[in-house]
């Protein structure tokens, strides 16, 4: 008799928590016909970012300062106030939605309408785990907006159906290259 050799793999844990309701998720979240998901790191500043316990969030690229290109988004948006913005960085996971949404301008701050994590009904690990892309994706189709595009300097991961709608950063130049403000720009008129 012989014997099957099973090999044992703990199951992936849960995007939703446990006692998240689908239902209470999706009467909770915020919609707007146009969206821009946004990443802070790689496109409002250097990608160099780190977190300390003590420190808290700094910027590790001498020369360069958090969200020093800020302003150049707030320009860019400035003819389109119909376009509301979702918040697609680790900064919610890691600090809160609140921490990350005060630390824009209060322009952009007034344009939030959520972001891709929230803590009430997701699981941060498996979060985490999952490509940007996947993150974006999974929160448009929750929000359903006509229409949307992503800033991000992560393009791994994303799906094929979604990648025209990703304007990718030089995650050193962020939004301040001249031919990533032109992408912004096309994007912006198609919306």
């Amino acid at each position: 008799m012989g014997q099957e050799q099973r090999s044992w793999r703990a199951p992936p844990p849960r995007l939703l928590r446990p006692w998240a309701k689908r239902k209470e998720m999706m009467r909770m979240t915020r919609t707007a016909e146009r969206i821009l998901f946004l990443d802070f790191d790689g496109v409002l500043h250097d990608e160099n970012v780190l977190f300390h316990p003590k420190r808290g969030i700094f910027m590790n690229t001498p020369g360069r300062v958090l969200f020093e290109w800020t302003p150049i988004l707030e320009e860019l948006l400035a003819p389109y106030p119909e376009v509301a913005i979702v918040l697609s960085t680790s900064w919610v996971r890691v600090r809160g939605f609140s921490f990350a949404r005060s630390r824009l301008s209060p322009m952009l701050q007034s344009r939030v309408i959520g972001a891709t994590f929230h803590s009430r009904y997701m699981h941060p690990v498996a979060f985490g785990h999952l490509p940007r892309g996947v993150q974006v994706s999974d929160d448009m189709l929750r929000r359903g907006p006509k229409s949307w595009f992503a800033l991000d300097d992560d393009d791994f991961g994303w799906p094929a159906w979604c990648r025209d709608n990703l304007i990718k950063t030089n995650g050193h130049m962020g939004i301040s290259e001249p031919k990533t403000q032109y992408a912004i720009q096309e994007m912006l008129k198609r919306l």
